[in-house]
């Protein structure tokens, strides 16, 4: 029998003040009405405790207070508060059948949580709970230089080994997607990217004074391969930042999976490059932990495609993926920093300036082109770097490390 209203309310523990009381207790209660109705008898949920969630989203941990069917003793519950914006996809939709695709696999490989139960009249998923974790951005921005690494190698790891199992199975994960509802999906960063190829040249001109060539244009317009059907395609989240990995017992595993979708695998990969392009917690990571990072990705998905051994193959592809993002964060970012060089996300111990993680951007992509016969690419990016310090003028123009590696730069 479901608690009264008010004492649930009083019940709540608060995370997060975007999320009122009143639409947690509507999430736990739709919860209970779910799971009754899937096994025929009550299911009692207590001791509400709001998760943070987000303005499209109530996501909340509860404990299985009544559970006469051997359910977990916890549960975490998303509740999506609105529905698909017409003409785009439905957020919802991807997430329940990403959450589906991974529960029918062996648990041994299954890269999330498992999905106990899902209602798409009310938009609502029932999830494991995978505990009290941290995630890998509470590792980064920790004071422990050795657990950081471990926690980047083993995401690394993890992201290869979702790519290894996933490859191949695109059409399942077209027919959940209908099943659902959606009758066709894509890529949701492909036509970001188009545009960034489109609008990235007119940003620079009037907010930089550089001028893009022909030939630098034609290199990253050429990169827009990796948004068609490449032969190297597997599941991604989309969104692998930090604060969205899990670091259970067993190994690292990936939350939130709204923009759910199969694409060119090295768009993941070229996260340890650009590293976590444009996501909130965007900072510097130490020498050689590209490389290592790489290399546990690689060591995954080797099993499904053997020429991605091949170091020069590897790289060049990797190079075209670290170009692509460069790009996409530019027309993401630069107009925020010419206006007020504002931070990449709202908590300003863990957002770098939007200038800063430019130059960084472009500055590694130089590094690399260089390496990769990209000569109009590598004219650019030093241009661009050097408008961007001319921009910031006496402040800082290297992006910091991660405070778990500068703590031990300073030792």
């Amino acid at each position: 029998m479901t608690r009264p209203s008010a004492d649930r309310r009083s019940a709540v523990t608060k995370k997060s003040a975007t999320v009122s009381t009143a639409a947690v207790v509507r999430a736990l209660n739709l919860a209970e009405q779910l799971l009754t109705r899937r096994h025929g008898a009550t299911v009692t949920l207590a001791d509400p405790e709001d998760l943070g969630g987000s303005p499209r989203s109530v996501v909340l941990r509860a404990r299985v207070a009544e559970n006469p069917f051997g359910l977990p003793r916890g549960l975490v519950i998303k509740h999506y508060q609105r529905d698909a914006t017409p003409g785009r996809a439905d957020r919802f939709r991807h997430e329940a059948a990403s959450c589906q695709l991974f529960t029918a696999m062996p648990s041994d490989n299954r890269p999330s949580p498992e999905l106990i139960a899902h209602d798409p009249a009310n938009r609502l998923l029932v999830l494991e709970d995978l505990g009290r974790s941290s995630t890998l951005a509470d590792k980064l921005f920790g004071s422990d230089a050795a657990a950081a690494e471990r926690c980047l190698l083993n995401w690394a790891r993890a992201l290869g080994r979702l790519h290894s199992v996933t490859a191949g199975r695109e059409n399942d994960f077209g027919a959940l997607l209908r099943r659902l509802g959606e009758r066709s999906w894509r890529d949701p960063m492909a036509d970001e990217a188009r545009s960034a190829f489109a609008t990235v040249p007119d940003l620079l001109a009037s907010g930089l004074d550089v001028q893009v060539s022909a030939g630098a244009a034609a290199e990253a317009n050429a990169t827009a391969r990796l948004l068609g059907g490449t032969r190297y395609r597997a599941f991604s989240p989309s969104d692998t930042c930090p604060d969205n990995n899990l670091v259970t017992s067993k190994g690292v595993r990936f939350v939130d999976f709204e923009w759910g979708c199969f694409r060119d695998v090295l768009l993941d990969a070229a996260y340890a490059t650009v590293p976590f392009p444009a996501c909130e917690s965007s900072f510097a990571l130490p020498a050689g932990m590209p490389e290592a990072m790489l290399a546990a990705w690689r060591s995954e998905v080797v099993v499904v495609w053997p020429d991605l051994d091949d170091p020069r193959r590897l790289a060049n592809r990797l190079l075209d993926a670290q170009l692509l993002w460069v790009w996409l964060c530019t027309k993401q970012l630069l107009p925020k920093g010419l206006a007020d060089d504002g931070l990449i996300g709202r908590n300003a111990t863990r957002s770098p300036r939007a200038l800063l993680a430019l130059a960084h951007y472009w500055n590694q992509l130089a590094r690399n082109a260089g390496n990769g016969e990209r000569p109009a690419t590598v004219e650019l990016a030093e241009s661009v770097v050097r408008a961007l310090a001319r921009r910031l003028g006496e402040g800082p123009t290297e992006l910091p490390l991660y405070p778990a590696f500068r703590h031990r730069a300073a030792v």
